[in-house]
């Protein structure tokens, strides 16, 4: 999905590869995450998921106590433009919803932008600060 999204395979996604499948298997045990995979002849094809993050109250909705965080959107090359990203992510939406989650964020590449935008997303004044990471 990284090297799709034009990151270089480096050595930095080795390891965050190797740290990723303990880090889901404990979120997935403790409800924080769930996630939805579309399957082809028993092949993953597509999938995305969901992070409920403990947030405070906010204007955007001042009686939740979390937020969603929608993450891992992607489709193998050969099963795009098929919708099979709108289902996942509506999937998704459905779920806050029906946790009473109202607000909903994600980082898309520009490829993604549209897809987002058609869902419902829009663009908002976040930044970000990161500290250099090696390997």
């Amino acid at each position: 999905m990284f090297v799709d999204a034009g990151r270089l395979d480096s050595p930095v996604l080795d390891v965050m590869a190797q740290n990723f499948e303990p880090w889901v298997k404990s979120m997935i045990a403790g409800g924080k995450y769930l996630g939805w995979l579309t399957q082809d002849e028993g092949r993953v094809v597509a999938g995305a998921g969901l992070l409920l993050l403990d947030w405070p109250p906010h204007p955007l909705d001042p009686h939740s106590t979390q937020r969603g965080y929608l993450l891992n959107v992607y489709v193998e090359p050969e099963y795009r433009r098929k919708r099979l990203a709108s289902k996942l992510i509506e999937l998704a939406l459905a779920e806050a919803r029906r946790r009473k989650i109202r607000v909903v964020a994600l980082h898309s590449t520009e490829e993604g932008r549209p897809l987002y935008e058609s869902t419902g997303f829009r663009r908002t004044n976040e930044m970000f600060y990161v500290e250099p990471v090696e390997a």
